[in-house]
């Protein structure tokens, strides 16, 4: 990193305080890079007149391709140790989650998501593209077939699952939603 702003390693020092300032300013950097990249896809899939579903699902395929092309940074950024209130976790709450987060709440406000708390609901959606982000990165050896269709199946699954949750009553046996769900996908085929 020195090299790249033309000084010597020792010299980025007088720049930072110490070396997890340093890291900080790093994190912040990728998190601003993974927002663009993010709402660059977003931008792309409202631009086909994608739904909110849609572009959800492409913001979490661009935050799994992020860190598929950044692999050391991302698990710098997003597997050390965190601190509240540092300069990382505040570019979480002002970017690439921020622009999560205003997706499901579009989802919620247009009825398709059921009413809930958006944040709890997005904190869902980026902890199943982070996993998916980081076993990828961690055991690429994993017979994951096609690692874009891997993420995208999975990425589907959850943003669809929100979508079926609402109409889960709490109080539903599993075997009676497993039943319920069955009989939709059947009557669907039949047509």
């Amino acid at each position: 990193m020195a090299q790249r702003v033309g000084v010597t390693p020792p010299s980025i020092y007088l720049h930072f305080a110490d070396k997890d300032a340093l890291l900080d300013a790093v994190c912040v950097r990728y998190f601003e890079k993974l927002d663009e990249e993010m709402q660059e896809v977003a931008g792309r899939a409202g631009d086909v007149g994608a739904s909110a579903v849609d572009v959800l699902r492409a913001q979490g395929l661009a935050y799994v391709r992020f860190a598929l092309k950044t692999p050391e940074l991302y698990r710098i950024a997003t597997m050390g140790q965190g601190s509240p209130g540092s300069d990382v976790d505040m570019t979480l709450n002002s970017s690439a989650f921020v622009h999560m987060r205003t997706s499901v709440e579009a989802l919620i406000d247009e009825g398709i998501y059921p009413p809930g708390d958006p944040t709890a609901l997005a904190l869902e959606l980026w902890t199943v593209a982070h996993g998916v982000a980081a076993l990828l990165i961690s055991r690429p050896y994993l017979p994951w077939g096609d690692v874009e269709e891997f993420a995208d199946r999975v990425l589907r699954s959850v943003c669809c699952g929100h979508i079926v949750s609402g109409a889960i009553r709490p109080a539903d046996p599993p075997r009676d939603t497993v039943t319920w769900l069955k009989e939709a996908v059947d009557e669907r085929n039949r047509r």
